[in-house]
This record gives C-alpha cells, sequence and structure tokens, in this order.
C-alpha cells in the first residue's frame, strides 16, 4: 500500500464530511487521525503497556 500524503488524507478526511460540517468537525476529525496514527507509532515502537498490567498499576480487578 502506497504512502499517502498528509495533504491527500486530509483532502479524503474533507470529502467525508458532510456539506454542513463546522470548522470544529474537521478540527475534530484531524485531532482523532493523529492521535491513531500517533497511537499506531507507539505500538511500532514497542511503546505499549499490557492490558493486565494497567488493570495491576490501576488496582483494578484482573
Amino acid at each position: 500500500m502506497p504512502a499517502t500524503s498528509v495533504r491527500d488524507e486530509t483532502r479524503r478526511l474533507a470529502e467525508q464530511l458532510p456539506d454542513d460540517a463546522t470548522w470544529e468537525d474537521v478540527l475534530y476529525q484531524v485531532y482523532v487521525r493523529q492521535s491513531i496514527e500517533a497511537g499506531l507509532e507507539d505500538v511500532r515502537a514497542g511503546r505499549v503497556v499490557p492490558a493486565a498490567e494497567v488493570r495491576r498499576r490501576l488496582g483494578l480487578p484482573a
């Protein structure tokens, strides 16, 4: 799968918005996309904590 540029991806996101979308809608979609990309990069880099460890740290039942 070829890499998609930020510009191309922004166009794709904008085209999916309804005609009455607000700037807030646009910013939210960009924020969500950036957050997902950052999370995927963390996974690729091994910066993860197993769910069981998170539960232990928070004092939650297993």
